[in-house]
Formats: C-alpha cells, sequence, structure tokens
C-alpha cells in the first residue's frame, strides 16, 4: 500500500492513499527519520519505507501546475 503524509501531529503521522483516500495513523517512531509532510511511504513486509522516486514525480508534477498558472 502506498500512503503520502499529509501532516504530522505530535507522534502520529496522517496518511492519505492517493487512490482509494483511506486516511490512516502511523506513529512516527515506525517511519524513517527522513519522512515528512509529504513523503510517499510504503508499507512492505510490515515496514514503512520512504519512496523517493514516486516523491519527485509527484513533486514535478505539481511544480509543472504550479509553473503553468503562474507564467
Amino acid at each position: 500500500m502506498k500512503y503520502i503524509i499529509d501532516r504530522i501531529e505530535n507522534d502520529i503521522a496522517i496518511c492519505q492513499n492517493p487512490e482509494s483516500k483511506e486516511v490512516i495513523e502511523v506513529d512516527i517512531e515506525e517511519l524513517s527519520q527522513e519522512a515528512k509532510e509529504g513523503s510517499v511511504i510504503i508499507l512492505e513486509d510490515g515496514k514503512y519505507i520512504i519512496d523517493k522516486k514516486e516523491e519527485m514525480k509527484i513533486r514535478k508534477r505539481i511544480e509543472d501546475k504550479m509553473n503553468k498558472i503562474w507564467i
């Protein structure tokens, strides 16, 4: 399952599946120290890992949209 960290509240990461819109709460201790708002995480073998490649694709898509609006 793929999730995007929407926000971090106290010690809980509020994450949303971009396809199903399902929202889950993940204890921040289960995530890498690199995890932040906007990070894409994948649940594999019971562990959450950061998918930097997918995160970069999403950031690029957002950047392209912003450039179309402002240019």
